[in-house]
């Protein structure tokens, strides 16, 4: 009989970004950020995008199309309380939570600035478990002592999927040879999404000029952008580096 192991507790690590455009990270950015308490609810989200085809005059809609698979989202609380412990403040764990949503130090230098990719673990629970941006950490602080120090926390996460694989093939060309349609969303970028189709961010000149997108720095919330296959792309893609405010042309345009 096997004898009843102790608590296993939840933690997010921190991950180096990978800094030459590949699709996974790179070393663990400290120690892991453990949970004081387990969190006692997870929200997972998984959603496909379709184009619905309004057919004029029909009595009926027509069928609509598969544009892709949208990345899983992890939404979870991280209850943060030292009243009974040595260590008097919460702000240091709450900073470090927000380290999460600014770039590292080792990209700026880079110049190439991203916040850290992250995991969150527990345990065996691996549907959960999967590489990840945080775009949004909301600390509400519920207790202070006497000059004003907070004691306790409640932090809400929301962690969105980074793919670590290669773009689906197709077993006939090697690669995939059919265009796609992308409902832009917050937080898109063109060299997020062409990370995310292409595996290569620095490619993300190319879904721009399909587009005729002048500014790749306004990307508006329900813009449906088209993605070329990869048989599509020139023999040297134009490739550069993460637009910049301001980006008014692009530069292999005549």
């Amino acid at each position: 009989m096997k004898k009843p192991t102790g608590k296993v507790s939840a933690f997010i690590q921190r991950y180096n970004p990978p800094l030459g455009g590949g699709n996974r990270p790179g070393g663990p950015l400290g120690g892991p950020v453990t949970f004081m308490f387990n969190p006692n609810q997870l929200t997972l989200t998984k959603s496909a995008s379709w184009i619905p085809h309004v057919v004029r005059g029909a009595e009926q809609v027509g069928i609509p199309e598969f544009s892709g698979s949208e990345p899983r989202t992890l939404a979870l609380t991280v209850f943060l309380d030292v009243t009974d412990s040595h260590d008097r403040t919460v702000q240091q764990r709450v900073e470090t939570l927000l380290t999460c949503c600014t770039p590292t130090r080792a990209s700026i230098a880079a110049k190439a600035p991203s916040p850290p990719w992250v995991k969150f673990t527990w345990g065996q629970f691996q549907t959960v478990s999967f590489y990840s941006y945080v775009s949004q950490v909301t600390a509400t602080y519920t207790l202070f002592d006497s000059s004003g120090t907070p004691l306790r926390a409640t932090c809400e996460l929301n962690l969105t999927e980074i793919s670590g694989s290669k773009p689906g093939q197709n077993p006939t060309s090697g690669g995939r040879s059919a265009r796609r349609v992308h409902r832009v969303v917050d937080g898109d970028s063109l060299p997020l999404l062409a990370h995310r189709e292409y595996g290569d961010p620095t490619v993300w000149r190319v879904i721009a000029e399909a587009n005729d997108i002048d500014d790749p720095t306004r990307l508006a919330p329900g813009t449906e952008l088209l993605l070329p296959a990869p048989d599509e792309f020139p023999a040297e893609p134009a490739r550069g580096h993460e637009p910049t405010a301001g980006a008014t042309a692009l530069p292999w345009r005549r």
